[in-house]
């Protein structure tokens, strides 16, 4: 299934982010924010809470104090599912 992700990184870098998103095998763009750094990607995988896990350990393998609030959006029916770090926190949709 894939995925269109938003997502807003703290207490990291690009070059961590961009590895990890290559871990995933995303592609996407990473710019720095005021407030971190804001990604955009396209992801494919079984389901959002997985790939969010998935992302969210290669960070803090970098830097244990990341922080993660993801938008992952599924591409066949549209329903959203919000994180905060690995806490699922609202699905929007069906």
């Amino acid at each position: 299934m894939k995925f269109q992700l938003k997502a807003r990184i703290g207490r990291s870098d690009a070059a961590s982010i961009r590895d990890a998103l290559r871990q995933l095998g995303a592609e996407g763009s990473v710019e720095e924010g005021a407030e971190g750094f804001l990604v955009e990607a396209e992801v494919e995988g079984a389901g959002a809470r997985e790939l969010n896990r998935t992302l969210l350990s290669a960070l803090r393998r970098v830097e244990r104090k990341t922080t993660l609030r993801a938008e992952w959006i599924s591409g066949d029916n549209h329903k959203i599912e919000r994180f905060f770090d690995y806490v699922l926190k609202k699905t929007i949709g069906s």
